[in-house]
């Protein structure tokens, strides 16, 4: 009788185990680099939002901005050993992770306008370059976001591809972006997005690079005073989890997260629309010489460029990748 009773309550505690565990919500954490107040901030609590009105409480979204989770190539190595953590991250990276031709979408002066940018990311040759990034152990959540034209901040007046020679410029830390620097003519230097500030104070670099919100949002703008409008870089952005991570959600949390993240991409990109100009405008106010893109200067950047097209081998890309991009944005 007393091992009846007691098989019984070891039953009735492995059920209530289970439906605890069950119960349990997934909880996924979102690290990037930017802080709340810029567009993508504000958009990613959208794409909390909705996650938690559609999931009832299942899955919960926490957000982490300033890098609080660690650098983005960390958190990509924490991706890779399965731990459900997200993050942003662009074609220049995924290049580094394994997928040279991925790279190609962060090359200098590729794409003309955004339309081509959303062509692109429908196309067969994306989606089997997102085939070869999961394969790798990165999934791609969404690639709608827009995340900025990318402008060159410097503290010294940059006008032509020549008024950067010897210039050092930082960029994210990835062979893409270096390369694309470098053949601008400037000395492209690798560091977190977090030492930025100190490095121009310090006069350790010369410049950096990214689009106006963050520009602005880091305050960069504080430590250097010349900015060309050059727009090097049609940035649009993706999200990226383990494909380890993702596999193990339900259908319906994999169906969820992918749509909730694009619904808020949509919401980020009617927030840049404003945001651009109204970021420039404040750092007009606060004392930054702005230099526009005259068809001249535009040709000479488009000229220098191409140098950095013709290390494609250098880089990994298959042959004749540029042609075939071009063709997909058509």
């Amino acid at each position: 009788m007393k091992k009846t009773v007691i098989a019984l309550l070891l039953v009735l505690i492995t059920i209530c185990l289970l439906q605890q565990a069950e119960a349990a919500p997934v909880k996924v954490q979102i690290g990037f680099e930017n802080t709340m107040q810029e567009p993508i901030g504000r958009a990613l609590e959208k794409w909390k939002e909705i996650v938690d009105k559609k999931s009832n409480g299942g899955m919960v979204i926490e957000i982490f901005p300033n890098s609080a989770l660690g650098s983005k190539n960390e958190l990509i190595d924490q991706m890779l050993l399965g731990e459900p953590v997200i993050t942003l991250a662009d074609g220049a990276f995924y290049a580094d992770y394994g997928v040279s031709d991925f790279g190609i979408v962060f090359a200098p002066f590729l794409f003309d306008n955004w339309d081509q940018c959303w062509k692109l990311i429908k196309s067969k040759w994306y989606a089997d370059q997102s085939k070869q990034l999961e394969a790798k152990g990165l999934k791609l959540l969404a690639s709608n976001w827009i995340y900025g034209a990318r402008h060159t901040l410097t503290t010294k007046p940059v006008k032509m591809p020549s008024d950067l020679k010897g210039l050092k410029i930082r960029v994210p830390s990835n062979k893409i972006q270096t390369e694309g620097f470098k053949a601008l003519g400037a000395a492209a230097t690798g560091m977190a997005l977090g030492d930025v500030y100190q490095a121009l104070q310090a006069k350790t670099i010369d410049g950096a690079e990214n689009p106006l919100s963050t520009l602005y949002g880091r305050k960069l703008h504080e430590v250097a005073k010349y900015l060309i409008l050059d727009g090097h870089v049609l940035n649009f952005t993706t999200w990226i989890c383990g494909t380890s991570f993702f596999n193990k959600l339900t259908p319906e949390q994999q169906k969820l997260l992918v749509s909730a993240a694009e619904e808020a991409g949509i919401f980020n990109n009617k927030l840049k629309e404003t945001s651009d100009s109204e970021y420039l405008e404040k750092m007009k106010k606060e004392g930054v010489k702005v230099t526009e893109m005259t068809p001249e200067s535009k040709a000479a950047f488009r000229k220098a460029a191409e140098s950095f097209y013709s290390k494609g081998k250098q880089l990994g890309w298959s042959d004749g990748l540029y042609k075939r991009v071009k063709d997909a944005m058509k």
